[in-house]
């Protein structure tokens, strides 16, 4: 099967050939052609160039995009999209003064979630997950990572790694899946921390790895939460278990948890809302990915991501959504992207870089998806007629996607 889209006004994020990721100054750059064609062949891009130089081609079917844009679709490197119920109370009771800490020491937050997970069954959690998918689908998003970690017991984190596994089958969109087992330490754990690290690291992951449930393995490296030398430990763990880190960094206080996710060559370092001088210094020259979440500084009210100074410094930065019931319900990519111009002065070519090629690369799919290129999967946005893909941004409340094309094919 194949598809000619023709007369596009502006053909986005166009790289001749594959990179991983783009850095510092290189991230104000956004490759497009203009009156463009693009050519897909099955699931994946086959050709693209000016419609000045379109060949003679015999298509199945044929897209005019006259006056519409086309770029490739979100690549959400960070979720938890995966979860029971919701946590409106706890909307409403930040409202009313109480903290994102305040609430979890009294039994909200993570713990909250955790209790609706496992009382609900893997088939109710599997059918409220699937419409989560399915919507952020239509918003444009074709590769998704999720993670588990509001199990944080054995039956608990093996059941949301199922139901993730099963969505990957599902769907034709590429989901990464994340064992977060170390989100939070149970209530029952509270005075015995060893005791619930001992259980992560020689029950849950062994039978995680015997399933093939997981690709990253994630911490989340805070105060109150898992101190920096428990997080090297549980690292090393998933690490010995074929599974790379991407971990939860810098949310509320600066630690040590960048330099030590640099240490043990994570993928990603995520969140980064306080960011110091030496947290900057140490991501330099690393392959490692530093990942803004800006739509969860958004809902909490807290600090963004410092993007202008990382990327001054010379860093890659990707976007992501956070998407999970507590600090970030929205799995919206276009919010994102336009959260990060307004609210992190970001660029709209720098946001559009770190919401396609790099998200790709902080979930491991830079040799699939994140640019137009041809031999990456086909998962394209086109957006309904637009002045310039400026307005992607600037009209951060209007839906201007006309169109989700993923592995080639429209989503309904």
């Amino acid at each position: 099967m194949t598809t000619l889209i023709t007369n596009i006004k502006e053909l986005l994020q166009v790289r001749d050939t594959k990179i991983d990721k783009v850095s510092g100054a290189a991230m104000a750059i956004l490759p497009t052609i203009k009156n463009a064609y693009l050519l897909i062949d099955d699931n994946l891009i086959a050709d693209f160039g000016s419609m000045d130089n379109l060949p003679k081609i015999t298509a199945d079917q044929t897209i005019d995009a006259t006056g519409k844009m086309i770029l490739p679709a979100w690549c959400d490197s960070h979720t938890h999209l995966v979860y029971a119920g919701n946590r409106e109370q706890e909307f409403v009771d930040r409202i009313n003064g109480l903290s994102y800490e305040e609430i979890a020491n009294r039994g909200g937050g993570i713990l909250n979630s955790a209790k609706k997970l496992n009382d609900a069954t893997e088939e109710e959690i599997y059918i409220q997950s699937k419409e989560r998918l399915e919507e952020v689908m239509r918003l444009g998003t074709g590769a998704v990572e999720i993670k588990s970690g509001y199990g944080l017991t054995i039956d608990g984190e093996l059941k949301m790694l199922r139901v993730i596994k099963k969505l990957a089958t599902n769907y034709p969109l590429a989901i990464k899946a994340t064992f977060l087992g170390a989100h939070a330490f149970p209530a029952a754990y509270k005075d015995d921390r060893k005791g619930y690290i001992d259980i992560l690291i020689n029950k849950m992951l062994p039978e995680i790895s015997k399933d093939n449930l997981a690709d990253y393995v994630d911490v989340f490296c805070e105060t109150g939460y898992f101190t920096v030398e428990e997080t090297e430990q549980i690292m090393n763990a998933g690490i010995q278990f074929g599974l790379k880190p991407k971990i939860h960094v810098n949310q509320f206080n600066s630690i040590g948890g960048v330099q030590a996710g640099i240490k043990y060559n994570a993928l990603s370092v995520d969140h980064l809302e306080v960011m110091t001088s030496s947290d900057i210094e140490a991501l330099k020259n690393t392959d490692t990915m530093p990942v803004a979440l800006p739509s969860c500084s958004y809902f909490l009210s807290i600090p963004y991501t410092p993007a202008r100074e990382m990327i001054a410094a010379g860093l890659p930065l990707a976007l992501a959504t956070d998407y999970n019931p507590g600090s970030t319900p929205s799995g919206n990519m276009n919010f994102v992207v336009a959260t990060a111009c307004i609210k992190m002065k970001m660029t709209p070519e720098e946001a559009i870089n770190a919401a396609t090629i790099n998200g790709a690369y902080a979930m491991g799919l830079s040799d699939t998806h994140g640019s137009i290129t041809a031999g990456k999967k086909a998962n394209l946005i086109i957006t309904k007629p637009i002045h310039s893909y400026y307005q992607l941004p600037y009209a951060f409340g209007s839906n201007l996607i006309d169109t989700v094309i993923i592995e080639g094919k429209v989503i309904a």
